[in-house]
């Protein structure tokens, strides 16, 4: 399923360390965002596992935080097998045994299906009393010797009440195979989400009700009453347990595995290791893919209890960080948002989404999971963690602070391994949306989701550091948004959607035609635009160019040569690749190219606040309306958004 198809497998980079991607975890509208690392392992379990490495012995469990996709992991694996499982290629089928009130001794019962939808080829190999004659049979059919090998690699034998009643058809048919097979039905596995076969979910109970007859099955008094023989293996219905519904080649995803009481823990070290389920003497082998999930807490607590080591040494233990970045982030944020589904107001009228708000949420979340570092700041390795450039920081640097950190046995320090989870995210959204202003406006406005994730943060973050952090975090976060409001004035002064991006390109343009053979004496430089694919001019503006790395911080002829050559070398290199590359994910430049143009264009950004603030002439009046009106009709924002933005813009708020 994983690595069948021709595109299955894409070699990527993540956070400055080379890695895998796999197509099978990012199909449909709500699939799996980032785990990179999580898929890699998970990936190289199960292919471990089926070349009979020592992972078919063991449970792979994913480990972490609350909230950072544990549970969805499991649930999008599960999900994904059904669909694969559901093709005509892959199906899965069993065999019932028919005819059975000719033997005599099972009462009204005329056919019993394999308890754990064991495979014909399972049967196959177990039909004859003799393994030899068994594959003799096998040999009839066609299957060459090398194919018969590979069936013997996976062979196991039947579970007690296929045995059994085998056994007895043998001696009621005189061991003649074709009355043998005149009593056998191969049959399709159904495949149900809801009842539990082929995939099946176990969430830890309550520690009193609970018990391994939930895992294992029990006796069954109406089988006891129909079977002549008190101790026939089929007097246990295995289905009752949620085990035997995937035993045949199917998943069993145990959610919240060390929550259970020790008597089920143990249970699960007995099936994970023998991978067979045994009531009474009675054994039944299983197929079966045991995945699980437990936060860090519950893990900890667990491990605490040295006679508990057994089960812990028979895991694959997978510790699972949250997604830190926040480009992937916004994906998950639009989950949480609900995607494409519309929201309302409590009168019933449609609910608008701030353009910055997925934004502002997603930076503000991402942030909380930034290590704190001596090499990188924050926003340095957010922007690395994205594949941006952070000034003269490489990924060099965010692969050795990832590696440092992975070193420290404490696993809540490791890269990403704590901060807000989605289910933060979701309670910083509700506040949102329980907001009376919020309804009022009928706009979820960008610059209230960092009081509601304050609120979230002070509400439900017990410890005093992580409160600490977090909170200074947001702060960041805010600087940020601001640099994105900043943007958008830009963009709606100029009457513009694309006007700051333009900029962007005019200053990397300017810099590549400087050091151009043919630049004119006028400083006019004609070039092909990749883009577009048309001739175009642009003069080369010193002053502006100069500008713009006097806000980037560079002083002398030699840092700013470094830069414009670091700019054109990224320009040769992306532009070859995406001819729409438009360096818009260097906020640094982006920032600067705003600033400049903010003061030059209009003067002074403080005299447009002056102008946005103050509406008393008709000159100012009409420039706020124009503003709001491009904001609306070309920037995806509604009335109240559009005013509240710039109402922010005016204040000097979150300035960095």
């Amino acid at each position: 399923m994983i690595l069948g198809g021709p595109d299955s497998v894409q070699k990527i980079t993540v956070n400055g360390k080379p890695t895998f991607d796999f197509e099978i975890f990012r199909r449909g509208p709500k699939h799996l965002i980032g785990m990179f690392d999580e898929t890699n392992e998970f990936v190289s379990y199960v292919k471990d596992a089926a070349e009979g490495g020592s992972s078919k012995e063991t449970a792979f469990v994913l480990i972490g935080e609350p909230g950072n996709g544990k549970t969805f992991f499991g649930d999008y694996l599960s999900d994904a097998y059904r669909k694969f499982t559901s093709m005509p290629e892959n199906q899965r089928f069993t065999f019932r045994f028919t005819g059975l009130s000719e033997l005599g001794h099972y009462g009204n019962l005329q056919e019993i299906e394999s308890q754990t939808f064991e495979d014909p080829m399972i049967l196959a190999l177990n039909l004859f009393e003799s393994q030899n004659e068994s594959l003799e049979f096998l040999s009839r059919f066609g299957f060459n010797d090398s194919q018969i090998q590979f069936f013997l690699k996976n062979y196991r034998p039947l579970g007690a009440c296929s045995d059994r009643i085998l056994t007895e058809l043998r001696e009621f048919c005189g061991g003649d195979i074709e009355k043998i097979k005149q009593h056998l039905q191969v049959v399709k596995v159904p495949i149900s989400q809801n009842s539990g076969i082929l995939t099946g979910k176990y969430p830890a109970g309550d520690k009193i009700t609970s018990s391994k007859i939930d895992l294992l099955g029990d006796g069954s008094l109406t089988r006891l009453l129909q079977l002549e023989e008190g101790d026939h293996p089929y007097y246990y219905d295995l289905r009752e347990g949620a085990l035997a519904r995937v035993a045949g080649g199917g998943i069993h995803f145990a959610d919240e595995l060390f929550k259970n009481k020790v008597d089920l823990i143990n249970v699960y070290l007995g099936v994970i290791q023998n991978r067979t389920i045994e009531l009474k003497g009675f054994r039944w082998p299983i197929d079966t893919l045991i995945i699980a999930t437990s936060n860090n807490s519950e893990y900890e607590r667990f491990r605490e209890g040295k006679e508990e080591a057994p089960i812990i040494d028979r895991c694959q233990r997978c510790f699972m960080s949250h997604n830190t970045d926040y480009r992937l982030q916004k994906e998950l944020t639009s989950y949480a948002l609900g995607g494409t589904e519309k929201k309302t107001t409590f009168t019933g009228q449609p609910l608008h989404e701030d353009p910055n708000l997925n934004y502002a949420l997603s930076v503000a979340i991402t942030l909380t999971r930034m290590p704190e570092s001596d090499k990188l700041t924050p926003v340095e390795i957010l922007k690395l963690a994205a594949g941006e450039i952070a000034g003269e920081k490489s990924l060099k640097t965010l692969a050795e602070v990832v590696s440092d950190l992975a070193q420290d046995p404490d696993i809540t320090k490791r890269f990403g391994q704590k901060g807000l989870g989605h289910r933060s995210l979701g309670r910083a959204i509700m506040n949102l949306l329980s907001d009376a202003e919020t309804h009022q406006g009928q706009c979820m406005y960008a610059g209230d989701a960092f009081k509601a994730l304050e609120k979230v943060v002070l509400d439900y973050v017990p410890e005093t550091n992580d409160r600490a952090k977090y909170l200074k975090d947001l702060i960041l976060a805010k600087s940020l948004y601001r640099e994105q409001v900043m943007k958008t004035i830009f963009d709606a002064y100029m009457d513009e959607p694309r006007a700051i991006e333009n900029e962007v390109m005019n200053y990397v343009n300017m810099i590549v035609g400087k050091g151009a053979k043919d630049l004119s004496p006028d400083k006019l430089w004609t070039y092909k635009d990749p883009q577009s694919q048309k001739i175009k001019a642009i003069k080369i503006d010193e002053r502006f160019i100069e500008s713009v790395e006097d806000r980037l911080g560079l002083k002398s002829n030699e840092q700013r040569e470094n830069f414009r050559n670091t700019i054109t070398k990224i320009y040769g290199q992306k532009i070859t690749a995406d001819s729409h590359y438009n360096f818009m994910d260097n906020n640094e430049l982006v920032k600067a190219v705003t600033d400049v143009r903010l003061m030059s264009d209009i003067n002074s950004a403080g005299s447009l606040v002056g102008a946005l603030s103050n509406r008393t002439n008709d000159e100012n009046d009409k420039l706020y309306h124009r503003m709001i009106g491009t904001m609306v009709n070309k920037l995806g924002y509604c009335k109240t958004c559009a005013e509240k933005t710039i109402e922010y813009f005016c204040t000097h708020d979150d300035e960095a």
